[in-house]
């Protein structure tokens, strides 16, 4: 029985981390199990081609809030070219509420809830003897499957010590231009309402010595990137302390390294440790998701965010990690003002990334359980994002979506830093009121209808710096117009420069 894991990833660079896991256990017994990658971005004709040439008797889809409706159509499609192909689907998109998902998608024979390293490799074991019945498949702990018709639902096991789950990349090969993904600890100490990891009430982290060997390993191969998808990594000080201490005893000085952490959880010590680090060796990643305490209280987040915010400024400061902070729009009780607020405190950081993201409500997390109560209306349809609340509207959340697209083309991206950093206080209405004016201007000029090259991006600027008396004359010893320049030219070299200039400031619509 020829078998294959697969999933639409959101980008060529990002891996699958659970396929790796899957295929891990089950490489040594059986070599008729494959793993292949795909992305969002292909076309799905070309995606569903490859898979039905590829003469496989049972396909695995990793799913996620991000690919599931993709592979809703892609797996119902080859479900309709050949009917006795078995289709398999696992992951946190249907883990939750598999038996509906089951009763909805017909088409859908094996669903594996939880955790799957045991659970396929018995699956495995079934299917490659040809003992598919029902008695047989009632051994596969967290097994939704269908029989003549009829569909059953077992037990999911006590998770297992990971500790015992071998080491993904000891058999696969981590590719050169891909990030890497590793995980040092299942579960989460915390209960953020929003986030399936608050449905995991265990801790179950790897040994400080099996983590060193692991990343031995990726320092041995001087792989690009190695992004932890650990939870909240510093959840434990001293072992984020330790394991930090060693990356910088052993750097390659090629390897950065991805953290996702509780910014009020640093002490002193640690950052003081991570102010030696060398230069683009960390990126770590902080969700401070609101600045107002009521918002912070009803999505079970109980920091203060004062000692947050203080402790990012630092890492800010010491200028030698690349520090990422996410805010949440529509979370209860955040008015689009205070939403304001939020993003103003959080902006006077000076990350160097600030994402803003939108509430999705995911089945199975605590939010679900208070949606009336905070009038929350979301999208039927995967990433089941929120379209408003009793706080906020509607039309504001849109205007948001306006404000976090340009967010992340002047600011995120890079490239016009000088020209922001002057420009914002002389507006005089703080960086929100900055971004809001500029999404005016912007999606009012009609703007947002095709793909802009960067280049045409600065000259967007300057024609809103313009409007908004930024730039009083066509003058380049004008302050505003100076730092346009000046960013233009630290980000195009001089042939570049020249065919800009050459080319003019207007704007095709």
């Amino acid at each position: 029985m020829k078998i294959l894991l697969t999933t639409l990833n959101s980008k060529y660079v990002h891996s699958n981390l659970a396929l790796k896991y899957l295929y891990t256990v089950v490489a040594d017994e059986y070599s008729d199990v494959e793993v292949r990658e795909f992305t969002i971005n292909q076309e799905p004709i070309y995606i569903y081609t490859e898979l039905l040439d590829g003469g496989y008797d049972m396909i695995c889809f990793s799913c996620y809030i991000w690919n599931i409706e993709g592979i809703k159509a892609l797996a119902s499609d080859l479900k309709k070219a050949k009917p006795d192909m078995k289709i398999c689907l696992g992951g946190p998109a249907v883990s939750h509420e598999g038996l509906r998902f089951a009763v909805e998608h017909p088409w859908a024979d094996l669903i594996l809830c939880g955790e799957g390293e045991y659970s396929f490799y018995r699956l495995c074991q079934i299917m490659m003897m040809g003992e598919e019945t029902s008695g047989s498949l009632k051994t596969v702990p967290g097994l939704i499957y269908q029989v003549d018709g009829n569909i059953y639902a077992n037990d999911q096991m006590e998770p297992m010590d990971f500790n015992l789950i071998p080491f993904p990349y000891s058999i696969l090969n981590c590719k050169a231009d891909q990030v890497v993904y590793y995980e040092s600890v299942r579960g989460c100490p915390f209960r953020c309402t929003y986030c399936l990891s608050s449905i995991d009430k265990t801790l179950r982290p790897l040994k400080l010595e099996r983590v060193k060997s692991d990343l031995k390993y990726f320092l041995y191969k001087k792989v690009m990137q190695v992004k932890f998808i650990d939870r909240t990594f510093n959840y434990d000080r001293k072992r984020a302390y330790e394991i930090f201490r060693y990356l910088m005893e052993n750097d390659n000085g090629v390897t950065n390294f991805h953290f996702e952490i509780c910014g009020d959880l640093l002490d002193r010590e640690t950052l003081e440790l991570l102010a030696q680090a060398r230069k683009g060796l960390f990126q770590l990643e902080i969700g401070i998701q609101s600045a107002n305490p009521d918002t912070l209280k009803a999505i079970g987040r109980n920091e203060n965010v004062y000692p947050l915010l203080h402790n990012v400024e630092q890492l800010v400061m010491a200028g030698n990690i690349h520090t990422h902070v996410d805010l949440i729009a529509g979370l209860p009780y955040e008015t689009y003002e205070l939403f304001a607020r939020s993003f103003n405190k959080v902006y006077a950081l000076g990350a160097d990334t600030l994402q803003l993201g939108f509430l999705k409500v995911l089945a199975g997390t605590p939010i679900c359980d208070t949606l009336q109560e905070h009038g929350i209306v979301y999208r039927d349809k995967a990433p089941y994002e929120v379209i408003c609340t009793n706080y906020i509207s509607a039309e504001e959340l849109a205007r948001l979506h306006r404000i976090e697209n340009l967010l992340d083309i002047y600011y995120n991206r890079g490239g016009f830093r000088h020209t922001l950093r002057t420009w914002i206080p002389a507006l005089g209405k703080g960086a929100f009121g900055f971004f809001e004016d500029f999404a005016d201007f912007y999606y009012g000029a009609g703007y947002q209808h095709r793909n802009r090259k960067k280049e045409d991006q600065y000259r967007i600027l300057r024609q809103f710096g313009q409007t908004a008396g930024l730039i009083v004359e066509d003058d380049v010893q004008t302050m505003g117009a100076q730092v346009l320049h000046r960013d233009l030219k630290e980000t195009f070299n001089e042939e570049e420069q020249k065919r800009f200039y050459k080319k003019g400031w207007e704007v095709t619509i």
